[in-house]
C-alpha cells in the first residue's frame, strides 16, 4: 500500500524511478488515480487498498466497483430490443425456425467472424433449422459479402441469409439476394451512411442506433440476437413441447471473439468474457478443448490464453489457410475429429508465423527509413507480401516506432493492406477520407485499425495525404510511454500481492493488466529458454532480501535482451506485470518483464 514501503505510487509528473529512457527507449510514467476514490472503494467493498486504488485508476467509481470485481450478466445484460432492428431480426429468425426454412450464415474469416458464425449456426441447429455456413476466401473474394457467393447460397435453397461480422456496407452485394432470400445483418463495424436495403440490420454502430452498445463485437451481437430469438419463440409457446437450449453455453465463443477483436473489457463485455471463461473451463466444446490442448493451455483459461493462444490459431484459418476451417472446428462434436482439425490449424499458424517473419525484417528496415525521412505516418508496401499477415506486421511496426502504420502487399499494381494506429490518432477516419478523396479504391475501419486498397501509382499521393491529415503524429515520442501503477521491492512482489492484482482480471483492452516497477533488483541468474531461445528467464534477488523469478518473452535480440542477459549482479529497475501462476498444484509468483533500465 502507499506509504508502506512495499508498494508506493507517486502522482508527481516525474518519471517513475527517474527512468526517462529505458532499454526499449521509453519513459516510465505514473498512471493517474484518485486516491480518495480508491480508499472509498476499499472501505465500501472491504478489499485491500491496493485493489481500490487500481480500480480508481481505471475510472471505476464507488458505485460501479462491485459489478467490476464480480461482473454478473443478469445485472449488466440489457434488453436486446434496445438494438435497432433487433425485434425485426428475431421475428424473422423465429419464422424460419417454425417453418423449417434453410438458413445460410455468411461469416467473416477472422476470430470474431468464426465465433459469431459458429454461434448462430449452432443456435439455429439446436432449434431444428437446416443451417449452413459460408466463409469467403480472403485472397479470392476479399472481405464481406460478394454477389456470386450470395447468389450461390440462394441457388442452394437458402430463404434467409444472416451475415455476421460483415454486411453493414455491402449494399450492392446483398442486392443479389433480392427476390430469392431475405437478409439479416448482425454486425458491429462502423457505418458511413444508411444501412443496406434489406429486412434488418442489427449493428450498435449504425448511425441511427441509440443502444449505447458500440463496443460489442459481432459475436456478442449474435448472442443478443439469440436471446431475442429464444424470447420470441418462448412467447409463442414453441418450448412448451420441447426443452429450451441453454444459451449461456455459447458464451465461450463470445469471450474469444471479444478478446481477439480487442473490445474493451468493461461493462457488459466484462460480464460476457468472465462468464465465457467459466464455460470454457469446463472444456465442453470439443473444438475449443482441442485448441486449448494444441496451444498448451493446461490451467484455467484466461483472457491471455484467448488472445495469445487461441486467437492466433483461429485467425490463421482466414489468413493463409482454409477460410472456414476454424468455424468448422468450433462446430465439431467429435473430439477425435476436433483434435485433428486443431492440429491442422496449429500447423497453419506456424506457417503464418514463417510468412510473417519473411515480411517483418524488410518492413522494419523500410519503416526506419520512413521515420528518418520525417513521415508522421508509416506507409510500407512490398511486392508479393501476403495480405494475410500485413495486419500483424503493421501492429508490430507500430509498437516499435510509435507511429500510425499501414502495411500493404502489392500484386499486379494493386496494393492491399491493413493499418494500425496509436491512441489519439484516428486512422479509420483518415482512411475513409482518403477513399472519399479518390486515393483509395477501398478503405474503412475505426480509430485504431483499418483496411484499405489502392493503385500502386497513387502511393506517393496517399503518403502526402496521410502526412497532412495525421500531422500531429509527428509530435509523438519515438516510443510510447510505459504506464506504471506503483513501485515494488523484490520482497513485496509476493503471491498475496499477485493474487490481489488478479482480482481485476480478465485483463485486456480498456482494463490493462497493472504494470509495476521493481526497484533495484539484482539478476542472480539469466538464461535463454523456449523456442529458439526467444525467452529470457531471470532469477532476481532484492537488496533488502527476497527472491523472485521473472520471464521476458519476444526477447530473441535487441537492447532489452542484451541488458537482462548482461546484468548479472547489477542492480536493475524492471517493469512488468506480476502474476500468481500454478503448476502441478503449486502456486508461485512471476514477473513478466516488459522493460528495464540500469538502477
Amino acid at each position: 500500500m502507499a506509504g508502506s514501503g512495499l508498494l508506493d505510487a507517486d502522482p508527481s509528473p516525474e518519471a517513475v524511478l527517474g527512468v526517462t529512457r529505458s532499454a526499449t527507449g521509453r519513459r516510465w510514467v505514473w498512471r493517474e488515480a484518485d486516491a480518495r476514490t480508491g480508499l472509498a472503494i476499499a472501505q465500501r467493498l472491504e478489499v485491500p487498498e491496493l485493489v481500490g486504488r487500481l480500480l480508481a485508476a481505471r475510472g471505476v467509481g464507488v458505485d460501479g466497483a462491485a459489478d467490476f470485481l464480480e461482473p454478473r450478466l443478469r445485472a449488466l445484460m440489457p434488453d436486446p430490443s434496445c438494438l435497432r432492428d433487433m425485434d425485426l431480426a428475431a421475428g424473422r429468425l423465429a419464422q424460419a425456425v417454425r417453418a423449417g426454412e434453410r438458413v445460410a450464415i455468411f461469416a467473416d474469416y477472422d476470430a470474431d467472424g468464426a465465433c459469431a458464425g459458429a454461434l448462430m449456426t449452432q443456435v439455429l441447429r439446436d432449434l431444428g433449422v437446416q443451417a449452413t455456413h459460408y466463409v469467403p476466401d480472403r485472397i479470392k473474394e476479399g472481405y464481406g459479402p460478394n454477389a456470386p457467393a450470395i447468389s450461390a447460397l440462394c441457388d442452394a435453397g437458402a430463404t434467409l441469409i444472416v451475415c455476421v461480422d460483415c454486411g453493414i456496407s455491402a449494399h450492392a452485394a446483398l442486392e443479389a439476394a433480392h427476390g430469392q432470400a431475405e437478409v439479416v445483418v448482425l454486425d458491429h463495424h462502423k457505418a458511413e451512411g444508411p444501412p443496406p436495403a434489406i429486412l434488418a440490420t442489427v449493428n450498435p454502430n449504425r448511425l441511427d442506433c441509440e443502444s449505447g452498445l458500440r463496443t460489442l463485437c459481432a459475436a456478442a451481437v449474435c448472442f443478443m440476437a439469440a436471446v431475442a430469438l429464444h424470447r420470441t419463440l418462448r412467447r409463442s409457446g414453441f418450448f412448451e413441447s420441447r426443452p429450451e437450449p441453454q444459451l449461456l453455453d455459447h458464451l465461450d465463443l463470445v469471450a474469444i471473439a471479444t478478446v481477439c477483436d480487442v473490445m474493451p473489457l468493461t461493462g457488459l463485455n466484462r460480464a460476457l468474457v468472465s462468464q465465457g471463461l467459466r464455460v470454457m473451463a469446463r472444456r465442453g466444446r470439443p473444438g475449443i478443448a482441442a485448441l486449448l490442448e494444441v496451444a498448451g493451455v493446461k490451467d484455467v483459461p484466461s483472457a491471455h490464453s484467448l488472445g495469445f493462444g487461441l486467437g492466433p490459431r483461429i485467425n490463421a484459418s482466414g489468413r493463409i489457410g482454409e477460410s472456414d476451417l476454424a468455424l468448422r472446428l468450433l462446430l465439431e462434436a467429435d473430439p477425435l475429429e476436433a483434435q485433428a482439425m486443431a492440429e491442422r490449424l496449429d500447423t497453419t499458424n506456424r506457417r503464418r508465423q514463417e510468412v510473417e517473419a519473411e515480411v517483418m525484417g524488410t518492413a522494419l528496415s523500410m519503416a526506419e527509413q520512413a521515420v528518418a525521412a520525417g513521415h508522421p505516418v508509416l506507409l510500407i508496401c512490398g511486392e508479393g507480401w501476403h495480405p494475410g499477415v500485413v495486419g500483424i506486421v503493421a501492429g508490430r511496426v507500430k509498437e516499435k516506432f510509435n507511429r500510425p502504420t499501414l502495411v500493404a502487399g502489392v500484386s499486379d499494381g494493386f496494393a492491399k493492406g491493413s493499418g494500425r494506429s496509436v491512441p489519439g490518432i484516428d486512422l479509420g477516419a483518415a482512411i475513409i477520407a482518403a477513399r472519399q478523396a479518390g486515393l483509395l479504391e477501398t478503405g474503412g475501419g475505426h480509430a485504431m485499425a483499418a483496411g484499405f486498397g489502392f493503385r500502386a501509382e497513387k502511393r506517393e499521393a496517399l503518403q502526402a495525404f496521410l502526412n497532412e491529415r495525421l500531422a500531429s503524429a509527428a509530435e509523438l515520442p519515438d516510443a510510447a510511454a510505459l504506464v506504471v501503477e506503483g513501485t515494488l521491492s523484490v520482497a513485496a512482489a509476493n503471491t498475496l500481492l499477485a493474487e490481489q492484482v488478479g482480482r481485476l482480471a480478465p485483463f485486456g483492452a480498456g482494463n490493462e493488466e497493472p504494470v509495476f516497477a521493481l526497484r533495484r533488483a539484482r539478476v542472480a541468474r539469466a538464461d535463454r529458454v523456449g523456442k529458439e531461445g526467444a525467452t529470457v528467464r531471470l532469477f532476481l534477488e532484492g537488496e533488502g532480501g527476497g527472491r523472485l523469478k521473472a520471464v521476458c518473452f519476444r526477447a530473441k535480440d535487441g537492447p532489452l535482451a542484451e541488458l537482462l542477459l548482461g546484468a548479472r549482479g547489477m542492480p536493475l529497475h524492471l517493469c512488468g506485470t506480476l502474476r500468481a501462476e500454478s503448476w502441478n498444484g503449486d502456486v508461485s509468483t512471476c514477473l513478466h518483464v516488459q522493460d528495464a533500465a540500469p538502477a
